[in-house]
């Protein structure tokens, strides 16, 4: 038993050494990286266009004559709670896209020939005492450990975030982009045309009931945005990292009393 789980481990070694140099899991994780930063840049591109039609909605003024007695409203007042959910929306989306650059920088920087490198030599020094059955030193277990966190923790985190996105939170980013650029169309639409700014009060009514209903719509679909994407740049990166992170620790001890 002892000896397979010598060979065991060592075939993971080199597995991980070979997988360093070419570098699979950085191309699946660097491209999954760079289609979550163009999702994120489309909604914030989407959250300022809607910012700018909400603004333009907000000076409009509707003329009514209740009884004969002129009256002139601003229903797109009623607008100003949503507009500062969007501006935030917008600025959480800058930092979703900012985030996803980050990791495709880290990917780069992790990818270097010169941590490959450094792992191969690393593992083949603590290999070699390993395999004539003798414990190799633990400060060299835990400089390989580090390395492997360093080489592969990025990537790992990145590929597990996608694999939640895929399975869990792909139908709800659909729902709430296409959500949002509907709401956009939907206020803008709300909008009266030069010379069509008197209604009559069954109108306004009506006006403001669709304005009613397409904040709330467009409030629900922004919230929704914001969860999948702090999950996938914040939450989920954060939980794999101290996973592995423990698992190094543990590794590192087991190491040491071998």
């Amino acid at each position: 038993m002892e000896a397979l789980r010598r060979k065991l481990l060592l075939a993971l070694l080199a597995v991980a050494v070979v997988c360093a140099w070419l570098r699979p899991l950085d191309d699946l994780a660097g491209a999954q990286a760079q289609a979550g930063f163009k999702r994120a840049v489309a909604s914030f591109a989407t959250a300022r266009a809607l910012n700018a039609v909400i603004s333009v909605v907000q000076g409009t003024e509707l003329s009514v004559q209740p009884l004969g007695v002129g009256v002139t409203l601003t229903p797109g007042q009623m607008l100003d709670p949503l507009n500062d959910l969007v501006e935030r929306f917008s600025d959480l989306m800058l930092a979703a896209s900012v985030a996803f650059g980050v990791q495709l920088l880290l990917l780069e920087m992790g990818a270097h020939w010169g941590m490959s490198l450094a792992l191969t030599l690393v593992a083949l020094a603590w290999a070699w005492p390993y395999i004539k059955r003798k414990q190799s030193p633990a400060l060299l277990t835990r400089v390989l450990v580090a390395l492997l966190l360093v080489r592969f923790i990025v990537p790992a985190a990145g590929m597990a975030s996608d694999v939640v996105y895929r399975g869990f939170m792909q139908a709800q980013y659909a729902a709430g982009q296409q959500g949002i650029e509907q709401a956009s169309q939907a206020i803008g639409a709300l909008a009266p045309a030069d010379g069509a700014a008197d209604k009559k009060w069954w109108q306004l009514d009506r006006h403001i009931q669709q304005l009613g209903d397409t904040i709330d719509q467009t409030v629900e679909h922004a919230i929704r945005l914001i969860v999948v994407f702090l999950l996938q740049t914040l939450i989920l990166p954060l939980l794999v990292f101290w996973i592995l992170l423990r698992s190094g620790r543990m590794l590192t001890a087991a190491g040491a009393g071998n």
